[in-house]
């Protein structure tokens, strides 16, 4: 332990680290001590470190058929391209969402058939899968719809298209229950029933297994022009039809794609849907990264020049650049846009609808903001179990990032809804050791909720206003007996620490060796003790660039991002210069403004 209390309410605890095996990784894998001791602390073991070190596809990706229903899922997609049957994919409005929809319209695209596809509006329709848009898709002709991101839990709306004619393949990632929709087929790796250790990947990470699993049965079958091979396929039995190749005319004209060419979409969707960047995930992020640096992607090229964004891409650029403004268009404009972005071949359409983005993002932020401030005035500090936030005429829209704001500053689960009239369209977000995607499940199933659903960290749902005091009181019951368990005490944890010192430019770049950062595996953190604060001053609307020194010499830069929305800002802001601190935060490169130097992304602060 390191600080009992710091400006957040946190208690600052040093992870421990098996010095034996820190000191084995770098020796054998010739890594800097500092990276080999953020490996061992992260659970990394001699076995692991060399794919976590450069995590490969070929030595991490699974054998996507051992996901339950992915033989049957692949089964009926080809019967669709063998008899020439109209296909639709239903995405959901999101990043993970239009990822998924935008990879299955590429591949479907260069292998020649035709596949449309449907993203509801968040406004009208809400998530997921409806009875009104089945039904439709059915009058349309549609036979095979493949749902991406969502359908799980869409029981009625999956009736629904049954009864309509219509054969669905869910490809989702959001919590199961014990009985499943009726459909052809239901991929998801958080099924009750799954076996599978790979419950961690986004619904864009499912749908690209899927397109694994059928380029192999499309290649053995015959379909390409030529064998070329993608380097992602596992072994599997040979597709049976009738002991010919699938018939179709076109099958001739078209080479077989390159998949390992969309993982640009691929580390998209997994780093914003803020899955665990761990096992094949990570090898997606780390791979697809690099795809994107290359800007083969026409959509996320033209975001990237809007955007004003140069140099290799990193999962800031995918997080924090490219996914609010893919999202832009989900939240507050044309729900399509992300998927339109993302899957077009025109330049000149992919740069109107860059642009659309970029308006709708700025139109997003002051939203944002306006409802943010209205939100936070309504939590108390002396909220125990969760944060709930409602307003009317809230924009649904940017609920889920309101939630996340609150989540971050008091450390509680925290609930937005937005009412319209009788009817409020809700969004959580949970801390560690609560799944809130459980919770709310649940709620629905006691008939508290109209719709609801999620994963443990995040989830959303629809309740009418009459019922919502019972839903926030039976959230507030199930919270006090988990935390009555495992009483959850705020906490910081660190990497190691630091002489102010010792945090150069050089030891940025060793760092990088520890990247993709995200959940599953934080940017390393360190704590500074004993410095002297310098200069505090207020940049942009809220944020604090910083000044440290020590008393053996040396200074160093620093930036507090939105400081002065908590504890840290005001605190800062108001020390007299020379007031000495603890500091913990990440050492990152500073490239602003064609500079090299390091900085302090400072976290935490505790006043000495």
């Amino acid at each position: 332990m390191v600080v009992n209390q710091s400006l957040t309410g946190r208690k600052w605890i040093v992870q421990p680290c098996d010095d034996r095996l820190a000191l084995t990784i770098q020796q054998r894998h010739a890594v800097p001590d500092v990276v080999a001791r953020v490996m061992a602390i992260r659970g990394i073991t001699l076995e692991t470190a060399a794919d976590f070190l450069e995590p490969t596809l070929r030595a991490l990706l699974p054998d996507p058929f051992q996901l339950k229903d992915m033989d049957a899922a692949v089964s009926r997609m080809i019967t669709a391209i063998k008899y020439n049957e109209k296909i639709c994919v239903f995405g959901d409005y999101d990043v993970d969402g239009a990822t998924s929809s935008a990879l299955l319209i590429r591949f479907c695209r260069a292998i020649g058939v035709l596949i449309s596809y449907y993203i509801p509006d968040r406004m009208k329709e809400g998530y997921g899968p409806n009875s009104a848009a089945m039904q439709q898709l059915a009058a349309d002709g549609i036979k095979l719809v493949i749902t991406v991101d969502c359908g799980v839990t869409a029981h009625e709306p999956l009736k629904a298209a049954k009864e309509a004619g219509l054969d669905v393949i869910v490809l989702d990632h959001h919590a199961g229950e014990p009985q499943l929709p009726p459909a052809a087929a239901v991929v998801n790796p958080n099924r009750i029933d799954e076996t599978s250790q790979h419950r961690h990947m986004a619904a864009v990470g499912v749908t690209f297994l899927f397109l694994v699993a059928l380029n192999n049965k499309l290649r053995e079958a015959g379909f390409y022009k030529k064998n070329v091979h993608s380097g992602l396929e596992p072994e599997s039995s040979s597709i049976k039809e009738g002991g010919s190749p699938l018939s179709r005319g076109c099958a001739s004209s078209f080479m077989e794609p390159n998949l390992m060419s969309e993982l640009d979409i691929v580390a998209l969707g997994t780093v914003c849907d803020v899955v665990s960047l761990t096992g094949v995930n990570r090898a997606f992020v780390r791979q697809g990264l690099r795809v994107m640096s290359r800007s083969n992607n026409i959509g996320i090229n033209a975001l990237l020049n809007v955007a004003r964004n140069k140099g290799a891409a990193d999962t800031y650029t995918a997080g924090f650049v490219l996914g609010p403004r893919v999202n832009a268009g989900g939240r507050v404009g044309k729900s399509d846009l992300g998927t339109r972005l993302l899957s077009t071949q025109d330049a000149n359409e992919a740069h109107d609808i860059a642009q659309q983005l970029e308006k709708l993002n700025e139109e997003r932020r002051m939203i944002e903001a306006q409802t943010l401030e209205q939100a936070l005035a309504m939590v108390s500090h002396t909220s125990t179990h969760a944060a709930f936030v409602d307003g009317e005429g809230w924009h649904p829209g940017v609920i889920g990032l309101v939630a996340s704001r609150v989540k971050d500053r008091f450390n509680l689960p925290a609930f937005a809804t937005a009412f319209d009239g009788e009817m409020g369209k809700g969004s959580c977000r949970s801390i560690k050791g609560i799944d809130i995607g459980a919770m709310i499940i649940a709620a629905r199933q006691e008939g508290l909720l109209i719709n609801g659903g999620g994963h443990a960290m995040a989830a959303g749902y629809t309740v009418a206003k009459q019922a919502y005091l019972a839903f926030k009181e039976f959230i507030e019951t199930r919270l006090a007996k988990v935390l009555a368990e495992t009483p959850l005490e705020p906490t910081l944890l660190l990497d190691g620490l630091l002489t102010l010192g010792g945090v150069n430019v050089e030891l940025a770049e060793k760092l990088q060796a520890l990247a993709p950062f995200g959940s599953g595996n934080p940017e390393p953190r360190f704590a500074i003790m004993d410095v002297k604060l310098l200069r505090a001053d207020i940049v942009g609307a809220n944020h604090l660039r910083l000044v440290f020194n020590s008393e053996i010499g040396g200074s160093l830069s620093a930036i507090a991002f939105r400081a002065m929305d908590n504890e840290i800002g005001q605190a800062l802001a108001n020390l007299k210069k020379g007031s000495r601190v603890n500091v913990a935060g990440y050492i990152r490169l500073n490239s602003y403004a064609m500079r090299n130097d390091v900085q302090l992304v400072v976290e935490d602060v505790a006043i000495i």
